[in-house]
């Protein structure tokens, strides 16, 4: 994933929403119980965690019991330190008090929001690392970790996990993925391990989704409490010795057995935060509606249709249609390599604006540029006495439309389609067509060349682009 290129917008819900669910989620929740219940005789050694005496008293407090009872107490603990819910006062004597972050969880969602991301870095921090027995085998004398005798390298591991949570994200989000649907954990792990151009995973490559996909499974039970995700874990029953016989039948055709992950809407805003951190250009629904006609229209360039439509919705509802439709026109002109898509983007956006709109369009009528689109709006719209377009403005127009499309979605079989049916429709296309004072005529008589199944057409196309760049002087 390049932090060069603009990703799908997130569709994410209101802030309120969010604070309280990250007011919910186990680890903020028992962080801020134990900030609120810890007092002048809390102590904590010299790591900053709780001294192993208080544990139990902090581990009822959580109404935690049993044998993990003290261990989550103490996560809990260090959570509440991490993102400022408790400061310590003195370090030698091991007192502590509440900390200034503590009241942010009592005020505006964006303050909720900001402990709560704090607290979503410090598990992910977490999940990076190897399990403690792991560690403690790893000792070295003198009590530092031989990471050597580990196979553990901190920055890959991170990387790795920074990988697979981009790739949910990206599922989430695509209009062609999954979207709310949970992913099955070796999908995940087979996306940042298979490489892109492999046909046949080799053996070697299996095992290793199939290790990453293990170390998937500790990662996302760590990350399931901070709600960052919905986790069902890994079948016990697949990590049974071979000789062993299973307790019960098993489907083997059955999936989800290997772990199914969902981006939980709170998750999704966590992700796209550290995204934006990162440098990604993470865009989300809704983040153009008080902007202008040209940052709406720009904007949406890169936007899959339906998310481009939303962002639509949102602009338009807080603008009167004729307004709009003005505003829209004017930013939809230029001959720059981006007003095709832009004009397109503003013809889809003229779709969902009424008929309150039409003196708009009929003041650009003779403009060469947005004539031809507002006959059709106005035919579409049912509209009276819409002048005929002359032929120059007819084939403008397809030229701007098929450079907008080739903008959007490349060689796709639409684009194939209407260049089919363009060639098919006008007798003499290309004698006309190469004549078009249009930036885009070569490039697009070029495309229609290369996507034309027909190959005397198809040389009629190239031999038109040759004469349109020759003309243009390029």
């Amino acid at each position: 994933m390049s932090d060069s290129s603009t990703l799908p917008p997130a569709r994410l819900r209101p802030e309120a929403e969010l604070a309280r669910a990250a007011l919910s989620a186990p680890v903020l929740a028992r962080a801020a119980r134990l900030a609120r219940w810890a007092g002048p005789d809390t102590r904590v050694d010299a790591g900053g965690g709780l001294v192993e005496e208080q544990l139990p008293a902090a581990a009822e407090q959580l109404g935690l019991s049993g044998d993990d009872a003290a261990a989550y107490a103490s996560e809990a603990w260090r959570i509440a330190v991490d993102t400022g819910l408790v400061e310590i006062t003195d370090e030698e004597a091991g007192t502590v008090t509440a900390g200034e972050d503590l009241a942010l969880l009592t005020g505006s969602p964006q303050d909720v929001l900001g402990v709560w991301l704090t607290a979503l870095e410090a598990v992910l921090a977490d999940a990076s690392v190897p399990d403690l027995d792991d560690l403690v085998d790893a000792m070295a004398e003198g009590g530092e970790v031989d990471l050597s005798s580990l196979d553990w390298d901190p920055d890959a591991e991170s990387e790795f996990l920074d990988g697979v949570l981009g790739n949910l994200y990206l599922l989430t989000v695509g209009e062609d993925g999954p979207g709310d649907a949970p992913v099955p954990l070796p999908a995940l792990a087979a996306s940042v391990i298979v490489p892109s151009d492999m046909g046949e995973p080799s053996n070697e490559v299996l095992e290793q989704v199939s290790d990453a996909m293990m170390r998937l499974d500790d990662q996302f039970r760590l990350l399931e409490p901070v709600g960052l995700v919905e986790y069902q874990p890994v079948d016990e029953a697949l990590m049974a010795d071979a000789d062993e016989e299973p307790a019960a039948p098993v489907d083997e055709a059955d999936v989800t057995r290997y772990g199914m992950a969902r981006l939980t809407p709170l998750g999704l805003y966590g992700l796209r935060a550290r995204l934006l951190d990162a440098g990604f250009d993470a865009p989300a629904v809704g983040d153009l509606a008080d902007k202008g006609a040209d940052a709406l229209l720009d904007g949406t360039a890169p936007f899959p249709p339906a998310a481009a439509h939303a962002e639509t919705e949102l602009w338009l509802a807080g603008r009167g249609p004729l307004d709009a439709a003005r505003e829209l026109l004017a930013a939809a002109r230029g001959s720059d390599p981006g007003a095709p898509l832009r004009r397109l983007r503003c013809q889809q956006a003229l779709s969902l604006v009424g008929a309150e709109a039409e003196p708009a369009l009929r003041e650009v009528l003779d403009d060469a540029e947005l004539g031809g689109l507002a006959r059709v709006w106005l035919t579409e719209h049912g509209a009276r006495d819409v002048p005929a377009p002359p032929q120059e403005m007819v084939f403008w127009l397809t030229i701007d439309t098929v450079a907008a499309q080739l903008a959007a979605e490349g060689n796709s079989e639409e684009l194939r389609a209407l260049v089919e049916g363009l060639a098919q429709q006008h007798s003499g296309f290309f004698d006309t067509a190469w004549r078009v004072e249009h930036p885009a005529t070569p490039d697009v008589l070029e495309a229609m060349g290369r996507l034309h199944p027909d190959k005397k057409i198809a040389k009629e196309a190239r031999k038109a682009a040759f004469k349109a760049r020759s003309q243009q002087g390029g």
